[in-house]
C-alpha cells in the first residue's frame, strides 16, 4: 500500500524501523507497502498505531468506510481515487443520481476521501450544496472548508464554452473558481 510507504518515508522511518515499532517482521511491512498485498486489518492497526495513530483508528475508518452509502460522495470518491482521476465524471453523477432518487441528503454528509485532487474536492464541494439545496435542507458542514481554487478551473474543457460558464455557473460552484454549465448535473 503506498500510503504506508509515503507516510513512512515523511516520517523518516525505514522498513525496519516501522517493522520494530509495529512489532512485525521486515518482510511483513515489504508485503503490507507492495501494491498487490492483501493486508490483514490487524495488521494495518498495528501500523497505524506504530506511525501515531490512535489504537482503533483504523478499525473505526474500515468500519465508517462499509456504513458509508454506497451511492454517497464519500464512497464516490473512494471510487474515483481507486481508479483514477479520468473516472470522476462517471462516479460523481452515480452519486448525484443516488442522492435525487433517494431524496435523502445522508449521502453527502461525509467528506470526500483524502487523496482526492483539490478541483475534485472542490467540485464535489459544490455538487453536495446544489444537491442539498435541491432538497431543502442545509449544506454539509465539511462543504464550509473547501475553499476557491488557485486557478479557475472550466469544467467542459472546451474553450468556446468558458463565456457560458462564467454566466451560468451557480453560486457554489463559482464560489470555489470552478466553473460549470446550468446543466453540469442533468443526465440526457
Amino acid at each position: 500500500m503506498e500510503w504506508i510507504r509515503t507516510i513512512r518515508a515523511q516520517r523518516g522511518l525505514s522498513q525496519r524501523a516501522l517493522a520494530e515499532r509495529a512489532g512485525l517482521s521486515f518482510r511483513g511491512v515489504q508485503l503490507l507497502e507492495s501494491p498487490e498485498n492483501d493486508a490483514r486489518v490487524s495488521s494495518l492497526e498495528r501500523v497505524g498505531v506504530a506511525l501515531g495513530l490512535p489504537s482503533g483508528s483504523v478499525r473505526y475508518a474500515v468500519s465508517r468506510a462499509l456504513r458509508e452509502p454506497p451511492g454517497s460522495l464519500f464512497s464516490a470518491s473512494l471510487r474515483i481515487v481507486q481508479d483514477g482521476e479520468p473516472s470522476w465524471r462517471r462516479h460523481l453523477m452515480d452519486s448525484v443520481d443516488a442522492v435525487r432518487r433517494s431524496g435523502a441528503t445522508a449521502e453527502l454528509e461525509t467528506p470526500p476521501a483524502p487523496g482526492l485532487p483539490a478541483r475534485l474536492r472542490a467540485v464535489m464541494a459544490g455538487v453536495a450544496e446544489t444537491l442539498a439545496a435541491e432538497c431543502g435542507a442545509a449544506a454539509p458542514c465539511w462543504t464550509c472548508g473547501v475553499g476557491p481554487l488557485d486557478r479557475p478551473w472550466f469544467v467542459s474543457g472546451y474553450e468556446n464554452l468558458k463565456a457560458s460558464a462564467l454566466v451560468e455557473s451557480p453560486t457554489p460552484f463559482r464560489s470555489r473558481n470552478v466553473f460549470v454549465l446550468a446543466s453540469f448535473l442533468d443526465r440526457a
